[in-house]
């Protein structure tokens, strides 16, 4: 199942390498990509676990950039 998040004030590569790296390993990931320039998070997760990791991915964003704000789409 895949999902993406929307992040809107993601300022920096850097933080979109971090941030992409740090959910794609969350339990039940199967992969992750996210681009800087759109700044959309995709996440392919197990359905099961798709709710836990979306709740995770974003403490995660919030933690890398507080000021973010996250829509899913």
């Amino acid at each position: 199942m895949k999902k993406t998040l929307l992040l809107n004030g993601l300022c920096c590569a850097h933080c979109a390498a971090k941030i992409e790296r740090a959910v794609g390993k969350l339990d039940g990931v199967v992969s992750t990509n996210l681009n800087f320039m759109t700044a959309k998070l995709s996440i392919e997760a197990m359905e099961a676990k798709m709710e836990s990791v979306l709740a995770e991915a974003e403490k995660i964003i919030k933690k890398v950039e507080r000021d973010i704000e996250i829509k899913r789409i």
